[in-house]
């Protein structure tokens, strides 16, 4: 059987549902042709292939490439200021009630003009990719106005052009209200849903439609209108949830059959049952806990014994994440929200892909899905998720190239 690359002599976690684990797999080979896997298993068990290229992987390890399903990599300025705040006893809400906080990247995002963003974004991005990521989401919601969130998306679809990597835009309009806005948070939505929602699904610059359901963002009644909007223009949706209180925000995003509901510090056992009973992905920010000096976990347990899968992402922000590391992130998760090595990896990889709705695309390896690997020398797994500013990152393939 032709194909155009094969990959031999390697090691497999699979992360495949149906394999126990990550779906370790001894003498493995890994076959693909025209950027999709054919074959990911024992060698033992591969069909007679004939390469047009083999790459002898000499015992490493090769996982899914790896997926950052919660970004906000397009952005103006830092607020590198705020961090001292922050250190200096500010709290969260405070700086962004003092005019800080997400309304402060919004003037700085307003203020660069596209190209400025890309070349911004491009080192963010590539610090990801240096470390095996394969895909990365993007939100906006640092414009707060049609003109600059569509300017953000622009950016976003951009970075696609500039370098080998699956780019997933999200629609953040809804994030925080601006200065224009004060006073009439209602409006706003309506500006989001009426204006600016439309015109950016008619340009087709979003993948998905996100918000900020909480006491410094919007109501759960002004969220429901965002997702009835998203749904309107065929999109789908997800959360910014629970993550400063209880707005019961996660129920609601289930109810909307959500792809995921994020953050989570806050959510209660009824969000949990509704997430499950709707396959809602929670996808657990350890890098905003950590910055922020969260106290409060996310229901761990209760997640797990609900069968809700797991996803991890860096929420790579200015102000409550400067984070683009992967591998960091796999080890705030064990470390400080105790999950283990397999759920970890999984949240990198199945489960992130699962959060954007791409389960059938990528995320495991197996044939029919893109050809998206990561080549490691470790000697076990778990070394992606021990180390601390370590990268044995050997090789990173995307779409079999």
């Amino acid at each position: 059987m032709r194909c155009d690359r094969l990959w031999t002599n390697a090691r497999l976690a699979t992360l495949a549902p149906e394999h126990p684990g990550i779906g370790e797999i001894e003498g493995g080979v890994i076959a693909a042709q025209d950027g999709r896997i054919l074959f990911a298993g024992a060698a033992a068990q591969a069909p007679a292939f004939a390469p047009d290229e083999t790459v002898d992987c000499e015992g490493r390890w090769i996982t899914p490439g790896l997926i950052d399903p919660h970004t906000h990599l397009v952005f103006g300025g830092d607020r590198a200021q705020e961090f001292e705040m922050r250190l200096a006893g500010a709290s969260y809400e405070e700086i962004a009630r003092a005019g800080g906080g997400i309304v402060s990247t919004m003037r700085a995002t307003r203020a660069a003009d596209e190209d400025a963003l890309v070349a911004a974004a491009l080192p963010r991005l590539d610090a990801l990719i240096a470390e095996g990521a394969t895909t990365v989401e993007i939100k906006s919601g640092y414009g707060l106005s049609l003109e600059h969130e569509i300017k953000c998306l622009r950016a976003a679809r951009r970075l696609a052009t500039k370098r080998p990597a699956r780019i997933v835009t999200t629609f953040l309009g809804a994030h925080a209200l601006p200065p224009e806005w004060a006073g009439d948070s209602d409006g706003y939505i309506d500006e989001v849903c009426g204006r600016m929602l439309p015109a950016i699904a008619a340009e087709g610059l979003a993948d998905a439609v996100d918000a900020f359901c909480e006491g410094i963002g919007f109501t759960p009644a002004q969220t429901r209108r965002v997702f009835e909007a998203a749904q309107a223009h065929g999109l789908p949706v997800k959360l910014h949830a629970e993550q400063l209180s209880n707005q019961h925000g996660t129920a609601l995003a289930a109810s909307f059959r959500a792809l995921s509901a994020d953050h989570l510090e806050h959510l209660d056992m009824d969000g949990v049952a509704a997430m499950a009973r709707a396959g809602v992905v929670a996808t657990l920010l350890p890098g905003a806990f950590y910055f922020v000096r969260e106290t409060r976990l996310p229901p761990i347990d209760a997640l797990r014994d609900a069968g809700v899968p797991i996803a991890l992402a860096t929420d790579c922000n200015p102000g409550t994440s400067p984070l683009t590391s992967l591998l960091l992130t796999m080890n705030m998760a064990a470390t400080l929200f105790r999950l283990t090595v397999d759920e970890c990896l999984a949240g990198v990889t199945r489960e992130a892909a699962r959060a954007l709705g791409l389960a059938g695309e990528t995320g495991t390896l197996e044939a029919g899905k893109a050809c998206d690997l990561a080549i490691w020398d470790i000697e076990r797994p778990a070394e992606l998720v021990y180390r601390m500013g370590f990268n044995p990152l050997h090789a990173r393939v995307w779409s079999g190239k």
